[in-house]
């Protein structure tokens, strides 16, 4: 009886121990709530949820984009900079993360985004929401919003495809992605 008592409890241990293997790094540290959006090289995002590019400003990004509850991540400017503040960065910040840091194209068509200290972070290809809600791009563009007006009815954007990374300013209507930031 001992015996079979001490198998069962080897083999409940072993099982225990197969379980642990398969977890990964990351879902230990993001509670298993990555969804695929962003990572990290470094830097303490596990704690902090923002990675230190080491860019010459100091301006931490967070390690991945934001979601609406009903998983919806398009925003129109007005929702994001009312919903965001001052934690969307601006077009000079998304104009430091372009000059200062190295844009690795991935196989989903987002772009891995490696700071002068090697951390990274990943901003998917997430397309955009037209004003009349139409989806597009979703893989071949990626397209966010900074926090900066342009014209009376545009704002800046960071906006990248396969063949480059660049600003431009739009219609405040469309959805586009949202990348916080913490100075």
């Amino acid at each position: 009886m001992k015996k079979l008592l001490f198998i069962i409890m080897i083999c409940l241990l072993a099982l225990f121990v197969a379980s642990l293997a398969g977890c990964k790094k990351e879902d230990v540290n993001n509670n298993g709530n990555n969804n695929g959006n962003g990572g990290s090289g470094g830097g303490g995002s596990a704690q902090t949820g923002y990675v230190d590019l080491g860019l010459p400003s100091g301006t931490k990004w967070k390690a991945s984009n934001e979601t609406k509850d009903n998983g919806d991540v398009y925003y129109t400017y007005d929702e994001a900079v009312s919903t965001f503040g001052d934690k969307l960065p601006t077009k000079e910040q998304w104009e430091e993360l372009k000059n200062n840091c190295t844009w690795e194209l991935q196989n989903n068509g987002g772009r891995k985004v490696t700071g002068p200290n090697g951390n990274s972070i990943v901003l998917p290809a997430t397309g955009s929401r037209s004003c009349d809600g139409d989806v597009d791009y979703v893989g071949i563009h990626g397209s966010y919003w900074s926090s900066t007006p342009s014209e009376l009815e545009s704002a800046w954007y960071l906006d990248f495809n396969s063949g480059s990374v660049g600003m431009d300013y739009y219609n405040r209507c469309y959805g586009f992605a949202v990348r916080l930031v913490q100075d």
